[in-house]
């Protein structure tokens, strides 16, 4: 079975205004986890959480740049993948670290540069159905060179290819997942030239998009792309919360939407 994400923390500037907007837009609870020393918010689908959210630290990760989503992949053993990523090329941004009480993990950045996470949690998890409201139903990295992030992943996590889909320009959107995930569970692919740098886009789930991206705006947020219609049914928007951390939301279109 492939390595998956299992948890999402947001490094912002603002964090009670990021928890008011994410609470409004996605509909997640919120509740302090208690940590010592430290503010972290736990957001959460019922009573099971989900992601995370922080106050950028005095020090922040390397690579972690202005607010951002960070999505943390499980593993059974970090340092050992930890090792394994950086043969392959990548860079370590914060060494292989215990959090007492919750698990192992370290945070890197693949060869061409997009941040991500392993993480071995002390003990197992049961999330939430897939595409439950308030949890992430996909995860897109807008690469460099789509084909050789792939190659990456693979040897690394033990994605597989699933379906591509042309793109036109922008090559193709190569579908990931396991023998666990016919559909897949992400995609790679070229990100466009506006974008600056490579980057993961995880999508939360809303029950109907058309409500959801008014919400976005009525937070304070920005829509850059969409609703758009994706293959299989359901429809997307891609955006930027009030501080700048971009995220997506997938939902289907309520009968009598626009």
């Amino acid at each position: 079975m492939a390595s998956k994400f299992v948890w999402y923390e947001l490094m912002t500037s603002d964090a009670p205004a990021a928890e008011s907007f994410y609470r409004d837009v996605v509909g997640w609870s919120a509740r302090d986890s208690g940590m010592p020393n430290i503010r972290y918010t736990l957001l959460s689908v019922g009573e099971t959480p989900v992601a995370g959210l922080m106050q950028f630290p005095p020090e922040p990760v390397k690579g972690q740049g202005g607010p951002g989503w960070l999505g943390y992949v499980h593993v059974e053993n970090v340092d050992a993948t930890l090792a394994q990523a950086q043969k392959l090329g990548a860079t370590v941004h914060h060494a292989a670290t215990d959090i007492p009480g919750v698990g192992r993990f370290a945070v890197l950045a693949d060869p061409q540069g997009a941040v991500f996470a392993l993480f071995k949690p002390n003990g197992a998890t049961t999330p939430p159905a897939p595409m439950t409201p308030g949890t992430i139903g996909w995860h897109e990295l807008h690469a460099t060179e789509a084909e050789k992030a792939f190659a990456f992943y693979s040897a690394l996590f033990g994605w597989q290819r699933n379906q591509g889909i042309d793109m036109g320009p922008l090559g193709i959107y190569q579908i990931f997942g396991d023998e666990g995930a016919p559909m897949g569970f992400g995609g790679i692919f070229n990100k466009p030239a506006a974008e600056a740098r490579p980057y993961w886009l995880y999508y939360f789930a809303v029950a109907d998009i058309d409500a959801a991206t008014e919400r976005v705006t009525a937070s304070g947020g920005t829509v850059g792309h969409g609703p758009q219609q994706v293959p299989g049914g359901a429809w997307i928007i891609q955006a930027q919360d009030p501080q700048g951390a971009a995220f997506a939301l997938v939902g289907m279109r309520q009968a009598g939407s626009a």
